[in-house]
Formats: C-alpha cells, structure tokens, sequence
C-alpha cells in the first residue's frame, strides 16, 4: 500500500477499504472461509451445544512484554469459551482504526492475530473495520466474539461449586496487570515481567476428557482478579470460600512492584491463569494432570469451598488471623485489556 497511516477512505466500503483488506488483512489471516469475503460465515454443523462469546480489547499500551492488543483478543476469547467447556470453533474480528495510524504498527498486531489463531487452532472467519476521525479512539480498538462447542454432558458453571470442593490455580497471579502498571508507568524491575497471556482451552479439554465430572466450575481471573473471581463464584454457588495466603503463588518481580504501587496481587488482572473448582478427593491428581501441561505447571490447590454464609470469601494468614475479601472496588488499574 501507498500510504503509511490510516485514513478515514480506508473506512469508506470503497476501494481503499477493499485494498486494506486484500493487502493486509488476508495477507495474513487468510483462510478458506474468510477468503470469500461473504456478509457472514457459514459453519458446518457439529454436535454438542454452541457456546457464544464476545469481548472488546482496549489495552493501553498496545504493545507491551509478553503479548499485544492483538494476541490479548485472541486469546480472551478462547479463554471464555474454554471456561465454559467449549471447544472454540472460530472467531470474528472487528477494528475501530483511528485516522493517523501507522499501517506498519496495524500489520504487527494483524501478524500477532495471525500466529496466535494460528497456534491456538481457532480461525478468524469473518470480521469488519471502521475508522474514526483523528482524536475519536485511540489508535485501534478490537472486537473478537467466538463460537465453540460443548460437548454433551459437560456442564461448567459457577452454580455448581460444591462445599468441600477444592479451588486450584494454575499458576502466578498478577503477571498481566502489573506488566502493564509498569510498562505505562515507565518503571523497570529486574526479573522477566512479562503478560502471562496464553491460550486455555487445550488444557480445559484435557482436564474435561479425563475428569468430566469432577471439574465443577471454570473462571479466568481477568479484571478484577482472583478476589473478583472467587467471590463472584461464592455469590453464585449459595457458599463460602477459604483460601490460604501462603499458598497464594505470586512472582519476587510482580511482588516487588506490588510493593512500590500499593497493589494488591489478588485484584491484579491474569491473561493466561485458570480457576478451577474441582471435588476435593480428585484436587491431587487434577493438580498433577495440570502439572503436566505448557499452561499448568505452576498448578496449586490455593482453598476450598465450604458451607457457610454465601457469597463470603475468606483468606487465612500465616499468623493464625483471617480477614474477609471483598470484589474490587473501583478501578486501580485502567485500560488493562
């Protein structure tokens, strides 16, 4: 292409709109389906229950380390289909582009949305591109939905935590929300910090084929973060949950920052970190399974669900004491996803 930034044509339908798609985007996202460039996508039909998602990424910066914009949207979406116990089917891709982007800057990001639908083996298949004028957006904003399949007699909900249910995470907290705190902020620590952003859904699967009906529940611990997470889970199971400070896994580095900022790892958004809610006889040997894994190998039982007054999450301390934990109030950390 000519140009080297966006321009309001680019968003127009017309010829600039056609060239930006042929010349980038299918460059690089080019597949059978999409190649068609039809109003929607027609999928084969496949057993089992459709499971539908959707999510808009705005992260600030765009590029930042460990992941992007771009691979974040691909990855969140997976991740929520996962956690219902969907296997992702195929994704759609919408862009708000603000006038004045660099072109180069919107190929890095549609490289990144290529090689991490690509890996994860879930396509791009249809998809759209607006643009707005100069000072109206910021650069670019993405949309991703998803469609995936449940298989039958797979039920994942937070409903269905049960009292003596163990609660295992798969690995660090705080890794994501804190590799953008400090990229924004200008602050350099020693250590690699980086987003943890990843795919979940093939270990979902793998924990699903093995232990169908010990996984009783699924949540990714994004905004808001593991407190978030748990007390949204409590709320919606009638329960209490207890966890345990010391078995909180958190990084020196992501620690260490937490420390500077007056953060709270548990509120610290997670891109790549599992929950799950599993029957406490199997907590062992599903701790084990994930162990086994590229996305689990940090895996560690951090609580347990039990009766009690529902919706309340409790975490015991080293020194014998206990505090309650509430969701997150507010907004430390904006522009996170």
């Amino acid at each position: 292409m000519a140009e080297k930034t966006i321009l309001l044509d680019h968003g127009s339908g017309g010829m600039a709109s056609q060239e930006l798609i042929s010349t980038l985007f299918l460059k690089h996202l080019d597949n059978p389906i999409l190649r068609g460039l039809e109003d929607s996508a027609v999928l084969e039909n496949k057993a089992g229950r459709l499971a539908f998602t959707t999510d808009s990424y705005v992260v600030d910066p765009l590029f930042f380390p460990g992941g992007d914009i771009g691979k974040l949207a691909v990855h969140g979406t997976i991740n929520d289909l996962a956690m219902r116990g969907a296997a992702p089917l195929c994704l759609s891709l919408a862009l708000i582009l603000e006038e004045g982007m660099a072109l180069a800057d919107l190929e890095k990001i549609i490289i990144s949305i290529s090689q991490a639908s690509r890996q994860s083996g879930v396509p791009i298949v249809t998809g759209d591109t607006k643009v707005v004028p100069r000072g109206k957006a910021d650069k670019v904003f993405i949309n991703t939905s998803g469609i995936g399949i449940v298989p039958d007699g797979i039920d994942i909900s937070s409903r269905h935590a049960k009292a003596g249910d163990a609660i295992i995470l798969s690995g660090s907290m705080g890794d994501h929300g804190i590799t953008i705190m400090t990229r924004r902020a200008g602050i350099s620590l020693d250590g690699n910090l980086q987003s943890d952003t990843r795919p979940l859904h093939n270990l979902a699967a793998r924990l699903l084929k093995k232990y169908p009906e010990a996984i009783h529940t699924f949540r990714d611990p994004t905004r808001g973060g593991v407190a978030t997470s748990l007390n949204e889970i409590a709320a919606n199971s009638g329960l209490s949950i207890i966890m345990e400070e010391q078995r909180l896994p958190v990084r020196a580095e992501v620690r260490a920052a937490c420390e500077i900022l007056g953060l709270e790892p548990l509120y610290l958004a997670n891109e790549g970190k599992c929950l799950a809610v599993v029957d406490g006889a199997k907590a062992d040997e599903i701790v084990a399974l994930m162990r086994e894994t590229p996305e689990a190998r940090e895996a560690v039982v951090i609580g347990r669900v039990v009766d009690g007054k529902g919706g309340r999450v409790v975490i015991n301390t080293p020194i014998g004491g206990s505090r309650v934990v509430t969701p997150l109030h507010g907004e430390p950390l904006p522009r996170i996803c």
